[in-house]
């Protein structure tokens, strides 16, 4: 259990580490070109994934807090159950990351840092963060992992 709660520590401080720079070099909504469709901008979501309930009158912060300290002692219980199974074991551990990440900037700044912004054609994407990207990993694994075959041994 101990290295997947490892690799979810070293991934919250990149998530951290990222996060600090950005908001040490970037103004809010400056938008950074790097390539022709991917851009560093720094945004506050007050919501969750895709801004959702971003526009509401604060109550989210406490909800999705609560959400995100659930989700982690139920995903470390989960280690502890099964940390032999690796591939699941990996999925809780960039999950388990990416709320832990996401929960120390709503504890500290009251809204998610995003700051990666992919787009194209001029459509944008939703800005994100490192965090978000290991749960979409996580639970991309997730599924992949329910779904895979198993052998019969």
């Amino acid at each position: 259990m101990l290295r997947w709660l490892a690799l979810a520590v070293l991934i919250v401080m990149i998530d951290q580490a990222t996060k600090y720079l950005v908001v040490q070099r970037m103004v809010v909504n400056q938008a950074v070109e790097v390539t022709s469709f991917f851009n560093l901008v720094l945004v506050y979501n007050p919501g969750a994934a895709f801004s959702f309930l971003a526009d509401h009158d604060g109550w989210q912060r406490g909800f999705f807090m609560v959400i995100a300290v659930i989700a982690s002692v139920w995903i470390v219980y989960l280690l502890y159950r099964y940390p032999q199974q690796s591939l699941f074991a990996l999925a809780l551990a960039l999950i388990l990351a990416g709320a832990v990440g996401n929960l120390i900037d709503r504890i500290t700044v009251g809204a998610v840092i995003d700051f990666l912004d992919f787009h194209a054609f001029g459509y944008h994407w939703p800005a994100f963060n490192v965090a978000d990207s290991a749960i979409t990993c996580g639970a991309v694994l997730l599924v992949y992992d329910a779904l895979r075959p198993r052998s019969k041994t």
